[in-house]
């Protein structure tokens, strides 16, 4: 069970505020593109924590704003004002790709708003537009220039598309649904802009982290390659590490898995 309210942005821009649950919160935040629901498949039921999941500019409900702002930076700006007005902090901040990479920098920039931090299926280590988002913004761009369908049809039948149904179909799925996702304008600059983005932090600030932290990853994802997630659990000093089940070997397991990592790490805080 969740339910939603409002959230305004210091520049006004409204943004949409999915909660569920009782108990102390967890932030809990999509990836792009995603909105809410993403996060409450992921987010284990009746473990003790309140989900709060507050859904990008232009994704789920919320407004898009300024779209010339879609930027990790920005949405982390957002977080933080959420959780200086909303709750009492420290608090605990996680999120899956996009939303695992707001809530490193957040924990890196603004030290005393995190209690601890969930880094679920990284898209990000340090660097601007890392090769594995090249899908991602290769449907931007496709959608910028062509019509939907005919922007599907060449994703589809191009170099990383081919590569995507033989290697990560569940990557290949996850890209076709952004041809028809609305609006597509917004969607196309939300690719465009935050796959050629970073998470803005350094090497040295990953490792200077000291606060407890679980990193979530799995194989047969090559847009959230395991081997960023098992990087950052090495780069934390206070980090635990969790393979769980690829979405390729069933959705099922997959979930369950994310339950299982998530309920140990929370109920050991």
């Amino acid at each position: 069970m969740s339910f939603a309210r409002d959230f305004v942005t210091k520049d006004g821009t409204r943004l949409n505020v999915d909660m569920g649950d009782d108990g102390p919160p967890v932030v809990f935040l999509h990836g792009l593109c995603g909105d809410a629901a993403q996060t409450r498949e992921a987010f284990p039921p009746e473990c003790g924590f309140r989900r709060i999941t507050v859904e990008a500019r232009g994704h789920g409900a919320s407004e898009s704003g300024d779209l010339t702002k879609s930027s990790i930076a920005t949405f982390t700006s957002d977080i933080a004002d959420f959780i200086e007005q909303e709750l009492k902090a420290p608090v605990i901040v996680g999120g899956i790709s996009m939303g695992a990479a707001i809530s490193l920098r957040l924990a890196i920039k603004r030290p005393d708003l995190v209690q601890a931090l969930i880094i679920a299926r990284p898209a990000w280590l340090t660097a601007f537009a890392p090769e594995n988002m090249a899908p991602n913004a290769e449907v931007g761009r496709l959608l910028s220039t062509l019509a939907p369908d005919a922007a599907k049809q060449a994703f589809i039948a191009g170099e990383i598309g081919q590569r995507l149904a033989a290697d990560a179909p569940d990557n290949l799925a996850s890209l076709l649904g952004f041809f028809s996702r609305q609006p597509i304008g917004v969607t196309a600059a939300l690719l465009t802009a935050i796959s050629n983005d970073g998470p803005g932090v350094a090497d040295d600030e990953v490792a200077g982290l000291s606060i407890r932290t679980l990193v979530i990853g799995h194989e047969k994802d090559l847009i959230h390659p395991l081997s960023y997630a098992r990087t950052l659990a090495e780069r934390i000093g206070n980090a635990r590490f969790a393979e769980i089940a690829p979405k390729t070997s069933g959705r099922i397991q997959y979930v369950a898995d994310f339950h299982a990592a998530m309920r140990n790490f929370l109920t050991e805080l």
